[in-house]
């Protein structure tokens, strides 16, 4: 959410970046939220006067009541009674603007970073680097539902009558390995300095309109019936909303965390023959990271937690590449995001396991997360947070680029440890 100072000294400014992510439907709100600002801060002045005045006449209330002059007392409180009927008119008034005025401002989209491409949707992303050589083996690759049930790893048929589609059960080595990504992923941030956390999976509607747009909102967010309570998208979500409205030393930042969590979210629309399986699902595990820094220091940070992604993807033997969100893919809080695509050489191409996200001080705005300063001064922190990793995508990844000829997958070193010493798992079919 941007500064509502910033939107009415700078008007063009927010309707060009309105332009830029493609929502001229939005033009308008801008003017209207400063013609609603400059009702406000009018409405506000009149009370604050008639504040002022009420306790000025109280005063020579007493003052009359205490010289015997009893009537024009009187006169006096009518006046005051009259100025008080006015000021709650305006009071109602303060608050229905107020809430008008802050409806607006969570839908006009943050100020995006100078140096991200402008484009309409993803197929305008751009490129920015690869790291290691995608290799299309000389047998073919299964697709991963069938590379798992190969191993008895899984079984869709059985979760579809216990919760639908969308979901799943993993089994034996398959269960085992994803279990072994999110425990490597969690030593491997906690090795990179950054404290390990498990939060709450539920969340109230405050943290939940704290932490992304209403559109996100409702394309992602499980709602509990009955309670104002959500069940988290990703733990990115009860982890910015764990500095809600507090105030921390200048000395203290960065915080760095890394997080885990089941994730819930509805999917909504259609979805390819590319995304059945494992790939997009309402349920699924996830290792997060998320930093609150100094406005400052959050473009450094930005390009150390999409390299985290990167680095344990590598370690892992599996090629990866770098694409820059263009700006109409960029969700309205963000400033400047990054995916991390995995390599897929039963597709030979790449696809997503990651996303990296700068989000100034649009978060710190609507939850009150500041900063004080050493001289006393307070001020907004920025959040960023990015994807460690998300074993069902990883999972697809992994079994992809680790499949022998002969049907086994072959374990890196790193996780070997976590897999009980076992350097190939071998199918059972």
């Amino acid at each position: 959410m941007l500064d509502l100072k910033f939107v009415r000294e700078n008007p063009e400014i927010v309707k060009q970046n309105i332009r830029n992510k493609f929502q001229d439907g939005k033009l308008p709100l801008v003017d209207q939220v400063i013609e609603l600002d400059a009702k406000s801060r009018a409405t506000q002045k009149e009370a604050d006067d008639l504040r002022a005045s009420r306790n000025k006449l109280s005063k020579e209330i007493g003052k009359l009541m205490g010289q015997g002059k009893k009537e024009e007392a009187e006169a006096v409180k009518a006046q005051v009674n009259a100025n008080s009927a006015r000021l709650a008119e305006l009071e109602a008034m303060e608050s229905e603007l107020s809430a008008q005025i802050t409806k607006i401002m969570m839908t006009i989209p943050n100020i995006i970073d100078p140096s991200v491409p402008i484009g309409k949707d993803d197929s305008e992303n751009v490129e920015v680097e690869r790291f290691g050589e995608p290799v299309v083996p000389d047998f073919e690759i299964p697709y991963h539902t069938d590379i798992m049930e190969r191993f008895d790893g899984i079984d869709l048929d059985a979760a579809r009558k216990v919760a639908g589609n969308g979901f799943y059960y993993l089994m034996g080595d398959i269960a085992r390995l994803h279990s072994s990504v999110i425990a490597y992923a969690r030593d491997f941030m906690i090795n990179r300095g950054f404290t390990y956390c498990v939060p709450p999976f539920m969340i109230r509607s405050n943290v939940v309109t704290g932490v992304m747009s209403f559109a996100e909102m409702d394309a992602m967010m499980y709602k509990i019936e009955g309670e104002d309570l959500y069940l988290i998208g990703t733990s990115e979500h009860s982890m910015i909303g764990k500095f809600i409205d507090t105030i921390t030393p200048e000395s203290k930042l960065p915080l760095t965390l890394t997080s885990y969590s089941p994730c819930f979210r509805k999917e909504k629309g259609a979805h390819g023959i590319e995304e059945r399986g494992v790939y997009r699902i309402h349920q699924f595990e996830k290792q997060e990271m998320i930093v609150v820094c100094k406005p400052e220091d959050s473009p450094m940070w930005y390009d150390k937690l999409w390299k985290n992604t990167v680095d344990l993807f590598r370690s892992l033997d599996i090629p990866v590449r770098t694409l820059e969100c263009c700006s109409g893919d960029l969700a309205d809080l963000k400033v400047k995001s990054v995916d991390v695509e995995a390599w897929s050489p039963r597709q030979k191409k790449y696809f997503e396991v990651g996303s990296c996200s700068n989000l100034g001080d649009a978060q710190a705005r609507r939850l009150k997360i500041r900063v004080q300063g050493e001289d006393g001064g307070k001020y907004l922190a920025h959040t960023l947070n990015n994807t460690v990793v998300a074993p069902p995508r990883m999972l697809i990844a992994f079994l992809e680029n680790n499949l022998q000829a002969d049907g086994s997958v072959k374990i890196p070193k790193v996780l070997q440890p976590y897999m009980g010493g076992m350097e190939v798992m071998v199918p059972k079919h």
